[in-house]
């Protein structure tokens, strides 16, 4: 741990008892929320008094958002004397491990759950379709009660209650104005937690989803203490040095197509064996080639196997990639999104880019 994650961590837990209330520290007026909004809001709340024991759980291999968001409705459960189990189907990466809870995580792919009945009442977050909950489902029994709290446009409103914004530059900014609808009291350990998630999703408040809205909240939070410039320097500029052999070889095949629109890398399963990568490992590749002045599209394959290839998109303009992921039974957002291929790596480039080609 360096010398700036233990002041963070040591501040932190000294400040976890500074609680300001809701009513003092929200400019927002639930008056001025969109009725249908603010009657999701009141439904999801309605949800949570109503049951006793959750399951909680996001999109597998988590990332920001997603942890972030199951780590702030795992505080709010424990802040209701609620009974609750926070799981996933992949690993917490290990940048996150820093949120408080993170370790609570159950993770499914290393064994059974501590729980011997399936789950009667759920909360997914920041997951577009329940599928993405992956091996999870099986602890869900088959007449559940799930509440769906998500921001992505593809969410296609499973579960009994649906609590969704697209507009919304991350699941954290929905939770965030869910506390302030029910007028729970923050601390310092909730707003590192939401402000991770809306750091994450909006690129460090660079992407275009970076509304007033957001900077609001984030200036909110910031005020609890929470220490921005710490979080930042972990999760958006240290590099791994099996994170920089990464991109030193995806970058050593860049391509390109439509007169340089579309530029890809690809990363197979002998690169992350050999370079000692983990998945997180791949967070922000696809960057590089949508980076490039003149890319409309950046994408980043990703053979798992031989025969499944999964594929990060980014639009740097106005190409909905989120469209394009959907043909391959992927989903995401306008500007961000991916999908799993099933077929051979060489195969699995041309069928993308050659849609892609079709949209531009």
């Amino acid at each position: 741990m360096s010398n700036k994650e233990a002041d963070f961590t040591q501040e932190q837990s000294q400040n976890n008892g500074k609680v300001l209330s809701s009513a003092n520290n929200h400019s927002q007026v639930d008056g001025a929320l969109p009725s249908s909004y603010a009657h999701d809001l009141d439904r999801a709340l309605t949800f949570i008094q109503e049951h006793d024991q959750f399951l909680v759980v996001a999109h597998v291999n988590p990332d920001g958002d997603a942890i972030s968001s199951t780590v702030a409705i795992g505080w709010l459960l424990s802040q209701w004397n609620k009974s609750y189990t926070m799981v996933n189907a992949n690993e917490v990466p290990n940048k996150l491990t820093f949120l408080t809870r993170a370790d609570e995580i159950q993770i499914a792919e290393e064994g059974h759950l501590d729980q011997t009945e399936p789950f009667q009442a759920v909360i997914c977050v920041d997951c577009a379709d329940y599928a993405r909950i992956g091996s999870i489902s099986n602890w869900v029994a088959p007449s559940a009660n799930i509440l769906n709290i998500d921001h992505h446009p593809t969410n296609d409103r499973y579960g009994d209650v649906a609590l969704i914004r697209e507009d919304a530059a991350a699941t954290a900014e929905i939770l965030f104005d869910l506390f302030v609808r029910g007028s729970v009291p923050l601390s310092t350990e909730i707003a590192t937690i939401l402000y991770t998630g809306l750091l994450t999703d909006t690129g460090g408040f660079r992407y275009s989803n970076t509304t007033p809205h957001v900077m609001e909240i984030a200036s909110k939070l910031l005020a609890f203490g929470v220490k921005g410039n710490v979080i930042a320097e972990r999760l958006l500029e240290a590099i791994s040095k099996p994170q920089m052999d990464l991109i030193q070889r995806g970058l050593s095949r860049l391509s390109y197509a439509a007169d340089e629109q579309i530029a890809w890398l690809y990363i197979t399963p002998e690169d992350m064996q050999q370079t000692g990568a983990s998945n997180e490992d791949l967070e922000g590749l696809v960057n590089y080639p949508r980076n490039i002045e003149g890319v409309e599209v950046g994408l980043l394959f990703k053979e798992v196997v031989p025969g499944r290839v999964k594929v990060s998109m980014r639009s740097a303009g106005e190409v909905n990639v989120a469209a394009i992921a959907q043909i391959f039974d992927g989903g995401g957002h306008v500007k961000a999104a991916g999908c799993t291929v099933h077929l051979p790596l060489e195969e699995a480039i041309q069928a993308v880019v050659e849609q892609v080609k079709q949209t531009l």
